[in-house]
């Protein structure tokens, strides 16, 4: 989905989320390839000039998510929670460190041994960050989210620095894990329900559109 129309869909969810029309929605999506910028972002952290995006097939989008710069892309799993904490917990902090969680344990259960880094946001193997994250918050209600790289090309990453950190990221692929994304979206789903004790139901984009109307 391109990341002009998942940004559209965020908003119409987290205003049907606000009105209390709609559960909480967790989203699954692959962009093509897209830089983005957060609200905090520093534009010295993009390494090239937007010619040369557009002359690599990529798109540059500014946002109102936390974080710095990052990289979107084919075979990078998205997940965007659209998810009222007053319903779960006032607790922003905690709500990012759940999003780490669910990542963790769902790297675990392809056998890579992820973890946090004390003072960064996201999810790192062996000293290199395979799921970044950024999100934003209104009237309690989450949006933006989580990337995980699973075939990732990682050579686009050379146009960012990501998240404004000089450290390397890595990918599934890179780790010798094979897998098909639909296995790793069910996965997160799964850990997902677990730590935000939320019952999962899959909705086709169709069924989403009607819940928002």
């Amino acid at each position: 989905m391109d990341y002009t129309e998942a940004f559209r869909l965020q908003r119409e969810l987290v205003a049907a989320r606000q009105r209390g029309v709609i559960p909480d929605q967790l989203i699954l999506l692959e962009h093509p390839h897209t830089i983005t910028l957060g609200r905090n972002g520093k534009r010295e952290h993009l390494l090239a000039s937007e010619d040369i995006l557009q002359r690599a097939g990529i798109s540059f989008q500014e946002t109102d998510r936390g974080g710095d710069i990052t990289y979107h892309g084919p075979g990078q799993i998205v997940g965007y929670p659209i998810v009222d904490l007053r319903e779960w917990q006032r607790d922003v902090a905690a709500y990012v460190r759940s999003i780490e969680q669910v990542l963790i344990d769902t790297l675990a259960d392809f056998a890579i041994d992820a973890e946090r880094v004390a003072g960064l946001t996201g999810v790192w193997t062996g000293g290199r960050k395979i799921a970044a994250i950024g999100v934003h918050i209104s009237r309690w209600v989450t949006s933006h989210g989580f990337a995980l790289n699973v075939t990732t090309d990682l050579s686009y990453f050379q146009y960012i620095v990501p998240c404004g950190l000089t450290l390397p990221v890595t990918s599934m692929a890179e780790l010798g894990v094979r897998v098909e994304p639909q296995e790793v979206e069910r996965t997160i789903a799964r850990h997902f329900g677990r730590i935000f004790e939320r019952e999962m139901t899959v909705l086709a984009p169709v069924e989403m559109g009607e819940a928002i109307l």
